[in-house]
This record gives structure tokens, C-alpha cells and sequence, in this order.
């Protein structure tokens, strides 16, 4: 299986790397920094550093070709000025429509996620106004990714740990985990994804996910 992964050099995005190698996943790591990966790519045959911008849609479409799903742990500024959430998701989901790669599953913020009434928690009034810029551009990758055909998953995670797995975490669809601790280990996060990238179990979901 080859897959390609955006934003591969977060916290989260290097674990995607190592999970996925080690269950003898071809990796195809894409972005603009990525001069470490490329040193590693020499180590490892099934891993291909390529630098490149999530805004150039023919950068995007040659990462893409001959890829059997995508992981988008995409990161960008937290002001709402930066706009690599939402438009770079725009622009991998046209591309993969394009080229007919249709599994994603791409990284979000709790914010996404539902209050039992139904509403986004990002537009609850006691929604940490640091966190709100940033939860809307979560929310407009999510609605890019709901209005595609694309077999997607959206996983909303709270405050990332940078810290290795521990194979102790919960998940819900659509609301927050119960009890929800508000934070995630990155390895735990690298994990739920590649899995569910690979033996999909939440097609077409918001996923909430907590340390157990």
C-alpha cells in the first residue's frame, strides 16, 4: 500500500512515517521542510521525501499519482491568516477526484466535533476565543472534505502531546469521548490513523478522540 502524507513533519506526522514503515507501508512524505526526511529516505526504500508546496496544485497531483490513500496532518499558523488547513485541503481533495484516490483521513480540532444539541462546540460562547480562528479553519477542511464523494475521516483531536503511543485512548463519532481528558498522545493520534487509513471503521465520520 503507498501511502501519501501531508504535513509529515509535525509531531504527528513523523509518527505516521514510523507506524506506517513499520507495517511495511510504502510512504510518500510531502512539504516544504522536509531536508531531515530526505536524508532518511536514503535508509529506507519504502520511504520518498518530496519537498513541495499543499498550494501547488501540480506539486500536489504528482504526489498523488499512484497513491492508494492520503493522511493530512496539515499545521499552519494559529492567527487564521494562514490558511494551509483549509485551502491545502481544498486543493488535495480536487486533486485526488481528479486522479481517483479516494481514502483520506485527515487530522482536525475538537472544535469540529458536536455539542449533544447538534451545534459545532466552536460556536458555543464559551469556546476559547485563542482557539477560535484556528477551529474555523478545521471546520471549513471539514466542510471541503463533507462536500466530496472522497471516502473520508476527520479526526478531531484536542490538545496534542508530543509524546509516543501508549495504545490507551478512546474514540467516538460525531461528539467528544466520554470521559474526555482534552488531550492526545501525537503516537497515539499516528496510530488511529494509519489504522483506519488502512481497515476503515469511521467512513464518512467526525471522530473525538482523548487519552483514556
Amino acid at each position: 500500500m503507498v501511502l501519501t502524507v501531508f504535513g509529515a513533519t509535525g509531531p504527528v506526522g513523523k509518527r505516521i512515517i514510523t507506524y506506517a514503515l513499520a507495517h511495511g507501508y510504502t510512504v510518500r512524505a510531502f512539504g516544504r521542510n522536509v531536508t531531515d526526511l530526505i536524508d532518511e529516505d536514503l535508509r529506507d526504500q519504502k520511504l520518498e521525501a518530496i519537498k513541495g508546496s499543499v498550494f501547488d496544485k501540480e506539486e500536489v497531483k504528482e504526489v498523488l499519482i499512484g497513491a492508494d490513500a492520503v493522511l493530512s496532518v496539515l499545521g499552519g499558523g494559529v492567527d487564521g491568516v494562514d490558511k494551509t488547513r483549509s485551502f491545502g485541503m481544498k486543493i488535495i481533495t480536487t486533486q485526488m477526484q481528479e486522479i481517483g484516490v479516494r481514502r483520506i483521513v485527515a487530522l482536525g480540532g475538537s472544535g469540529v466535533l458536536s455539542t449533544a444539541s447538534g451545534e459545532f462546540i466552536l460556536n458555543q460562547s464559551d469556546y476559547p476565543e485563542e482557539d477560535a480562528a484556528v477551529g474555523r479553519e478545521h471546520l471549513q477542511a471539514y466542510q471541503h472534505l463533507n462536500s466530496t464523494p472522497l471516502d473520508w475521516t476527520f479526526v478531531c483531536a484536542p490538545t496534542i502531546k508530543d509524546r509516543d503511543a501508549t495504545n490507551n485512548y478512546v474514540t467516538t463519532d460525531i461528539y467528544p469521548p466520554s470521559p474526555d481528558k482534552e488531550y492526545i498522545a501525537a503516537g497515539d493520534l499516528a496510530h488511529f490513523m494509519v489504522d483506519e487509513v488502512v481497515k476503515p471503521q469511521h467512513l464518512k465520520q467526525r471522530v473525538g478522540i482523548s487519552a483514556a
